[in-house]
């Protein structure tokens, strides 16, 4: 006569459930401690195993998160550095920061964060405008940089482009926009 016995194992540290069916077979002494005792004894095994997994689950859930959070971090150095690089390509260009003004910022479809962009030109001239865009959390912290170029603004007129992240961007209380930089050139 073959019996089954459910053991039940919770290991409290990595809050993982096992049910696992114990086969007991029949022998001479089939009492009910008998079985329970070999329940428990399956159960023990069950929760060993069960916490070296865990721990391993943890161990490779743990070198996942840093390993995107150094891919973000590596994707935020290179969009900074690129944008630094096409400003510092400008020739002869004055700082109109003062110039610029931000929509408020929003999610699209996609994930990604934009906000409407308005240059004014203030020259006697048709000039172009590089303006740099900062995203940063709520705390201030910077999540990403991107550059938008408008051309060919007439004198005393403004013009309208739109930023948009280079990735999704997410932040406790929101994303918020500025402007970094502007050059008008």
């Amino acid at each position: 006569m073959t019996r089954w016995t459910t053991a039940a194992v919770v290991t409290t540290a990595s809050a993982v459930l096992v049910l696992a069916p114990v086969l007991t077979g029949c022998s001479d002494n089939n009492s009910p401690s008998s079985t329970a005792s070999k329940a428990a004894s399956a159960a023990s095994s069950l929760a060993s195993q069960g916490a070296s997994a865990a721990s391993s689950l943890a161990s490779q859930a743990a070198s996942a998160g840093s390993s995107l959070s150094s891919q973000a971090a590596s994707a935020l150095a290179s969009a900074t550095a690129e944008a630094g690089q096409k400003l510092d390509e400008i020739k002869n260009g004055t700082n109109v920061k003062s110039d610029v003004t931000l929509g408020t910022p929003a999610t699209g479809s996609d994930g990604r964060t934009t906000v409407q962009v308005t240059v004014r030109n203030t020259a006697g001239s048709t000039k172009s405008f590089a303006v740099e865009v900062t995203f940063r959390d709520s705390g201030g912290g910077l999540l990403d940089v991107v550059i938008v170029t408008l051309s060919d603004v007439p004198a005393g007129k403004s013009a309208d482009a739109t930023a948009r992240s280079t990735h999704q961007l997410s932040g406790d209380g929101g994303v918020k926009a500025e402007v970094g930089q502007a050059v008008r050139y």
